[in-house]
């Protein structure tokens, strides 16, 4: 679940930032050597520092935050710019030398660069395509921290609708904006004559089949250039109740200067020859395996529900959470950590040590969205019980309208037990995620009903796997994961 995709090559390794809506740090960035193979590197938004909603201190920032946003490399001071507008009010750009980082707040423009993308142009300016229908360009100073002028450069034909998610290119001298008809579309603006316009309008493709099947049309994204001259676009592919998905296909140019969609048989292909590029120097880490958390901070693979209370937790020897919050509803918990899924299934475990847990608390491992259950610990006038919750909902306005309803019970003891959830995210409805535990870490029990994932696109982050630790009377409990497998 990457949507919102930008994707650039700096050298011989591509980068790629998607959107994370309420999810914190924000704005991940990934690597790659081949376009095919993806590592987490960094995020480019240490902490959506944009509000108490964000910290679930007063409010919550579900589906806001971080949205389509811009990630480009300026060659002139080896410097990498990310840039997104929060709540369509400012626009706030970070920068970093290295994309692991440390990422810092660069400058906060008083205006709302809706959908942006980002051209550093062969003279080192610096040019931003945003909008959504009517498309404008802005020009940033020398220095990247303002605006010297904006401009509307395109009006979309009431015939096509709607067009977003901007990016913007040059190629041969000509300007390109590419922008995406939500959500089966894909056009792209040309101008001939420097990056104010006027631009003319094609279409690259609507209503195309996908590659995944059930899933739909591939749209938004970016264009990338190989090494060897070779472009590619990388699309997002609507595969709820997983998210949005990643796809790759490659593309070729007219002679006058306009972009075609390599197709398999009228469609995006599900499978394309592996791009010719230099043999990466080394083999990227994988998105699945085993974290004991004896590091010094979380992989980047990892990300809160809003920010997180960082006094409340640790790693180094597993990951320890104390409880950060007195609620009885999980959606305002706060350090509840979160991991994307892998489709088209696939099943996350972790060992948990329950023995520190107080009174009131409920620590578990959860199926995270708008519709959400889990299989966990709670602990209740001295006894624990092993527990299976599910119909935990929210509304069009994210707002909890269910805590949950308990669907199977147990008592346990000896403080350590292994959780696992099994979740089918292929597209579609009606999939399902599946409990089961262990008290020896091999032979797993299956608990509780199987919970069936809503697939509505509003939330637009997919389900993710959520480890939770939360106190419905008073702080002070912790409990420690001493390892996740994935």
């Amino acid at each position: 679940d990457l949507a919102d995709i930008d994707i650039i090559r700096v050298g011989d390794t591509y980068y790629y930032s998607a959107s994370t809506m309420h999810y914190s740090p924000g704005a991940p960035v990934l690597r790659s050597y081949d376009l095919v193979h993806w590592e987490y590197a960094g995020h480019s938004v240490p902490k959506l520092d944009f509000g108490n909603k964000y910290d679930l201190n007063g409010g919550r920032g579900y589906v806001n935050g971080i949205w389509a946003s811009f990630l480009n490399y300026r060659p002139s001071n080896k410097t990498f710019y990310w840039g997104g507008c929060i709540d369509f009010s400012k626009t706030y750009i970070y920068t970093a030398t290295s994309v692991e980082g440390p990422w810092n707040r660069h400058t906060t423009i008083n205006k709302c660069y809706y959908d942006a993308g980002l051209l550093v142009d062969d003279n080192d300016t610096m040019y931003v395509s945003y909008g959504n229908t009517q498309i404008s360009v802005a020009q940033l100073s020398a220095d990247g921290k303002s605006e010297v002028r904006s401009q509307q450069v395109f009006s979309t034909p009431s015939s096509v609708g709607t067009l977003e998610g901007s990016r913007m290119y040059k190629r041969n001298g000509n300007y390109y904006i590419f922008l995406t008809r939500p959500a089966n579309g894909q056009y792209i603006l040309k101008s001939t004559n420097g990056p104010f316009g006027p631009y003319e309008m094609r279409q690259v493709l609507l209503n195309m089949s996908g590659p995944v099947s059930g899933g739909g049309v591939p749209h938004q994204g970016g264009l990338v250039q190989t090494q060897n001259g070779a472009w590619y676009y990388m699309a997002f592919q609507d595969a709820y109740p997983g998210g949005r998905i990643p796809v790759l296909a490659p593309v070729t140019w007219t002679s006058d200067g306009w972009p075609t969609i390599t197709t398999v048989n009228g469609g995006w292909g599900a499978s394309y020859p592996y791009p010719n590029v230099p043999r990466p120097p080394r083999q990227v880490k994988s998105p699945g395996g085993t974290d004991t958390f004896t590091g010094s901070q979380l992989g980047p693979e990892w990300e809160w529900n809003h920010n997180p209370d960082t006094t409340k937790f640790s790693v180094g020897s597993g990951l320890r959470l104390q409880t950060a919050t007195v609620t009885n509803d999980l959606y305002s918990a706060r350090n509840t950590l979160t991991h994307r899924i892998l489709g088209p299934s696939s099943t996350a475990t972790i060992q948990l040590d329950y023995s520190q847990m107080r009174d009131g608390d409920r620590a578990g491992l959860a199926m995270l969205r708008d519709s959400s259950a889990w299989i966990g610990v709670r602990r209740d006038n001295g006894q624990t019980r092993l527990v299976a919750t599910n119909n935990l909902t929210m509304n069009g306005s994210w707002q909890t309208t269910s805590t949950g309803t308990e669907v199977a019970s147990t008592s346990i003891s000896g403080g350590r037990i292994w959780l696992r959830v099994n979740a089918d995210i292929r597209p579609g409805s009606g999939r399902q995620a599946k409990f089961s535990y262990s008290t020896d870490g091999v032979n797993f029990t299956s608990f509780g009903p199987a919970f069936t994932m809503g697939n509505a696109w509003q939330f637009f982050m997919g389900y993710r796997f959520g480890i939770f630790n939360y106190a419905t009377q008073s702080l002070g409990g912790s409990v420690t994961v001493n390892r996740f497998d994935l």
